[in-house]
């Protein structure tokens, strides 16, 4: 990847959580996902908050000595109130911390839960008042919300009465078992809590079951040719490109929860790109690297299935990858992909979104030393930022379950997957932060992969991209905004799920739902009040759409495979295992 020179540099507010103004509770999930689209302007590696920025700012706002007046006295007289019995203070219906019955109907246990959302507004109303006066709160806010979040009474064993109450039932079992529970985490999870019980998932006898095999497999990644469920199939296949962060296995969980296994059922000949799990020594690997193996795969599933074109997906940072190549293909007039979609992918990171927290332009050059100084991000490290963005539901939920309670972690596929990281390499680390810091991808000719300078104007052919409703990473908006800069007729579908949630979404979920619409408009909202809300997922609209782009049908292939590239391993393959052959490979170098 080559940068131009004159690369383009490319907030909201947290409201308080008094009852008596229209603001989130503290620690809702409203008021993370804010907090998330704001707050994290510096990174440890990638996402983490400058400590000495928030703290410093926190006490710029705590100096206010009218704004602490006047919140003070109003705390005072809330609190006098809660004495006496009169407030009116109450949780959050959603929050989840205050469900037991014991919060409402306990004098105690009221008045102390009053107190705690008491003393969160005056906080929240305190940095309110900084942020009115001109001052950037960003990272404050992100201090306060963990801080708030951290001091919740129920986090603790007295402060949390059903905790108490599992205390006496089990006759002290309980804290027995979340004493070892906390120990395990301890060596194990790096001293944050468990969010799943991984040992009951194994990748290959719980997930990622759609039958398949190898067809190709260099240092990078290998391709799965998955079986086809029908006795005809479409003609032109489709590539899946799911991101390098994470194991693919998401969109393969378990049979009636898998993209994969819901493709192949409509008759599409579906392939999928594994990638290998890098390790410092392969902390060289860049978009180069990668973009050059999606090219690589290209070929191999042309070369598998005899057509000439192929259809292609691309799943978050994986849709990166894909437009990429893309680009140069259309810079060459390579017509070989005849449509691309797009799920959940950003190409332009000047929208105003959570992800925009990681933003500080000292805070990232760390974040590219630290990289460079271990070879790879690591999985843990990743994860770890994107739990602090909702500490309530993804921290503090869980210390509850697994120490207070002393139950173990939910056994959950997704969750299992979330807990199943891989590192990134360097690199690619570096570059995806060059292009995220300066928005280099709606900069034409800023950006040069595979000697091609970038320009998304230049990518004509039909595309299909959905958002997500309630991202808590991005607002909608964002994705949408793929459908302008690209050059060529684009189909728009808003699922009414969240980031993972979205894309785990089969047909036959009661409560899934979408939008669909005319052709994408200038602006979102305008699309959205002309959108029509369907029931159902994306998964059938895609399906269909891309049917349209897959030509006529033909007899299933009665093998996998093809004699220039046999299979191998059966799905869902050796990589997703972190199983690497011994024989040492060498990347796959698809001419440019």
């Amino acid at each position: 990847m080559r940068r131009a020179d004159d690369g383009a540099q490319p907030a909201r507010t947290k409201p308080s959580a008094r009852s008596s103004r229209p603001r989130p509770k503290p620690g809702s999930q409203e008021t993370t996902a804010t907090l998330a689209s704001d707050a994290v302007t510096g990174t440890d590696p990638i996402g983490m908050p400058s400590i000495g920025r928030a703290v410093r700012d926190l006490g710029a706002a705590f100096t206010q000595v009218g704004a602490v007046t006047r919140e003070g006295t109003e705390l005072a007289a809330e609190l006098l109130k809660i004495a006496r019995g009169s407030s009116s203070v109450t949780p959050e219906p959603r929050d989840w911390r205050f469900k037991d019955p014991a919060w409402s109907s306990n004098p105690l246990y009221r008045r102390l839960a009053q107190s705690y959302l008491a003393g969160c507004s005056c906080a929240d109303g305190v940095l309110d008042e900084f942020a009115r006066d001109g001052h950037s709160a960003a990272t404050a806010r992100f201090l306060l919300n963990v801080l708030e979040t951290t001091v919740a009474p129920t986090n603790t064993l007295l402060g949390n009465p059903a905790a108490v109450k599992r205390t006496f039932d089990t006759g002290g079992l309980s804290v027995l078992r979340g004493a070892r529970n906390f120990m395990s985490d301890l060596r194990h999870n790096g001293g944050m809590p468990s969010t799943v019980d991984r040992s009951a998932f194994e990748v290959g006898r719980d997930l990622g079951l759609t039958p398949g095999a190898v067809v190709d497999r260099d240092a990078v990644g290998e391709v799965l040719q998955y079986t086809p469920a029908s006795q005809t199939v479409y003609e032109r296949p489709v590539l899946i490109v799911p991101p390098p962060i994470g194991r693919f296995y998401f969109l393969d969980l378990r049979p009636g929860r898998s993209f994969v296994e819901y493709s192949v059922s409509r008759g599409l000949q579906t392939f999928m790109l594994s990638w290998r799990n890098p390790s410092p020594e392969q902390g060289d690997w860049d978009l180069e690297t990668y973009a050059r193996r999606v090219l690589s795969a290209i070929e191999v599933v042309r070369e598998v299935t005899g057509s000439r074109e192929i259809n292609t997906i691309g799943f978050c940072a994986g849709g990166i990858l894909m437009t990429l190549v893309l680009n140069h293909l259309a810079a060459l007039g390579d017509d070989r992909v005849r449509s691309a979609s797009y799920a959940v992918t950003l190409l332009d990171f000047g929208q105003p979104a959570p992800i925009r927290a990681f933003s500080s332009p000292k805070l990232l050059n760390f974040a590219r030393w630290n990289s460079r100084r271990t070879g790879v991000i690591s999985a843990r490290d990743m994860g770890n930022v994107f739990l602090w963005m909702r500490p309530n539901e993804l921290i503090w939920n869980y210390w509850v379950n697994n120490y207070l309670m002393g139950d173990k972690p939910p056994a959950f596929d997704i969750l299992a997957w979330n807990a199943d990281g891989t590192n990134l390499p360097a690199a690619l680390h570096a570059q995806f932060l060059e292009i995220f810091q300066h928005n280099l991808l709606c900069e034409p000719g800023a950006l040069t992969v595979l000697g091609t300078a970038v320009d998304l104007g230049s990518i004509t052919l039909p595309t299909f991209v959905t958002g997500a409703l309630t991202d808590h990473l991005t607002p909608w908006t964002g994705w949408y905004r793929t459908t302008q800069l690209l050059g060529g007729p684009s189909t728009f579908i808003l699922s009414n799920a969240g980031h993972i949630q979205s894309l785990v979404n089969p047909p036959g979920n009661a409560k899934a739902s979408y939008y669909s619409g005319s052709d994408p408009a200038d602006e979102p909202e305008a699309w959205l009040d002309s959108a029509t809300k369907q029931p159902g997922t994306w998964w059938t609209e895609w399906a269909d759409w891309v049917i349209g782009q897959a030509g006529e049908s033909k007899p299933a292939p009665d093998r996998l495979g093809s004699d220039a590239h046999p299979t191998t391993d059966p799905a869902p393959g050796l990589y997703v295992r972190d199983i690497v052959p011994p024989a040492t490979l060498t990347p796959t170098l698809a001419p440019a």
